[in-house]
């Protein structure tokens, strides 16, 4: 009687252990058959395959803020100079040196006739600060000018070298869409657009990206589409060289 009475707590948890194998399998078995979240991120589209946010993408940091409109009291107040410097020398057809001898003038002026007005009012003169132009930062842009172009002449000498028909033709497109711009505006009006495109683009796309990488996947279907029709009926009909002899080992 002992014996048996002791089987039924045994058999009682057996049956409870073995309901809840059964289900921790079949949630396991239906977690298998979702897909991965990293799957279905990979599959999303991204316009020029990035895989970071906006941000990391930028940079990040300062730059990127003041860019995405992160601090809008400093990008407001970057893209209003830009533009008032802009309105200035477009609009009201203002010139460099101009402007540069008449904020000398207003400047010494200003300081000469505080100096001269502090000796009747028995007032100290003003301290005119000792401006130096620094030579770290001078340096550090003209070595980051000068890498920036050396990495510009290095990828025209790899375009040219004709290892890939796609970078060239879109090199060429590019430069002859900036030659159209060029000779309708001149190089100010198209560095404030430019600037202004810089100011409002990320911004914008941060926002709508889903949108704009859907309608981006879809024009580089298309444009894969006519580039094979391009290939097939123009490219590969381009007459080539003789192949060199293979050596005989």
């Amino acid at each position: 009687m002992a014996e048996h009475d002791e089987s039924k707590p045994e058999s009682f948890v057996e049956k409870i252990a073995e309901k809840i194998h059964h289900h921790d399998s079949s949630s396991s078995d239906s977690d298998d058959d979702k897909p991965a979240p990293s799957s279905l991120k990979s599959k999303i589209y991204r316009l020029f395959g990035r895989d970071k946010p906006v941000h990391k993408v930028l940079g990040g940091g300062k730059p990127a803020d003041i860019l995405l409109w992160r601090d809008k009291k400093t990008s407001a107040t970057i893209l209003g100079s830009v533009t008032a410097v802009w309105a200035l020398f477009e609009v009201f057809e203002y010139h460099l040196l101009t402007l540069i001898c008449h904020l000398l003038i207003l400047t010494i002026t200003v300081l000469f006739l505080w100096s001269k007005a502090s000796s009747f009012i028995n007032k100290a003169p003003p301290k005119i600060p000792d401006v130096r132009i620094p030579e770290g930062p001078i340096l550090e842009f003209a070595s980051a000018l000068r890498y920036e172009i050396n990495r510009g002449l290095q990828s025209l000498r790899e375009i040219a070298s004709g290892k890939d028909l796609k970078k060239f033709l879109a090199v060429i497109a590019g430069l002859w869409v900036f030659s159209i711009l060029g000779s309708c505006c001149n190089f100010l009006t198209l560095f404030y657009t430019s600037f202004v495109l810089l100011h409002t683009l990320p911004v914008l796309y941060e926002k709508y990206e889903d949108q704009v990488d859907a309608f981006a996947e879809k024009a580089m279907i298309e444009i894969k589409k006519q580039y094979a029709v391009f290939d097939e009926k123009v490219l590969s009909k381009i007459p080539r060289g003789p192949l060199k002899d293979k050596k005989i080992a």
